[in-house]
């Protein structure tokens, strides 16, 4: 397992002083990248090479949301590649061992001139080390929308400081126009309140795109669409509350 160790950053908290969920998303995110980096599969070698991985779902469990100034340890491990399909877990701990966080993801591997899946090659495979997956509950990537009962939001432009390197929305920024929706729309402190959230990307928003979010209440659980203007989703973001 590929590991690194820092401390909770107050850039990192929010209201309440403790870590975010984007930031949970953004300290995994940077995990996988550091790992790629490190057996020398890192951004350069994403942006010179004919293909790419692209995110197609998250399903992040939060146990706890540690405070500024904690110290934690993030580790990520390959546990499965299915030709195209690459599938990643990853883990938040504090000081004592115990789990923050934890994860699944499901990664595309593309030719960045076609966006056609391609088969994911030998070499890559054996560098990042196939490892036992995760004991958790796996839960589908697919996220089922409600048939009624959704809301319109404000329609969202896409920005320069919502791309990634793909020139494509990150996905964490993702999860902020959901949370900037969902939070208004429940009635309920979103915040430090989510226990699990399962992201399903469907197709990439670029600069200048409009994106029509539709956001759906079920109990102590917020479906957020972020679609286009024909109403298919770039992405869908499910957000369940109990921590």
């Amino acid at each position: 397992m590929y590991q690194f160790e820092s401390r909770v950053r107050y850039s990192e908290t929010g209201k309440d002083g403790k870590l975010t969920l984007e930031s949970i998303l953004n300290y995994f995110q940077d995990c996988t990248n550091f790992h790629s980096l490190d057996i020398g599969y890192g951004l350069d070698y994403m942006l010179e090479g004919k293909t790419t991985w692209i995110l197609l779902s998250w399903q992040i469990v939060v146990e706890k949301y540690p405070k500024m100034g904690e110290s934690i340890k993030v580790g990520t491990k390959a546990y499965d590649f299915r030709r195209s399909f690459g599938y990643r877990n990853f883990m938040m701990y504090d000081d004592k061992g115990e789990f923050i966080a934890y994860a699944n993801s499901v990664w595309l591997c593309v030719d960045k001139e076609t966006m056609k899946p391609v088969r994911v090659d030998k070499e890559q495979i054996d560098a990042y080390c196939l490892e036992e997956r995760l004991p958790m509950e796996y839960e589908s990537m697919h996220i089922v929308l409600p048939k009624e009962g959704g809301t319109k939001k404000e329609p969202i432009t896409v920005q320069n400081y919502h791309l990634d390197t793909n020139e494509h929305v990150n996905n964490g920024q993702y999860l902020r126009m959901a949370y900037l929706v969902a939070g208004s729309e429940s009635g309920l402190e979103i915040e430090g309140k989510v226990k699990q959230m399962r992201a399903e990307y469907k197709k990439a928003a670029l600069l200048g795109d409009m994106i029509f979010p539709v956001v759906f209440k079920e109990q102590e659980k917020v479906v957020v669409a972020l679609n286009n203007e024909e109403g298919k989703p770039y992405a869908v973001v499910e957000l369940l509350l109990g921590v």
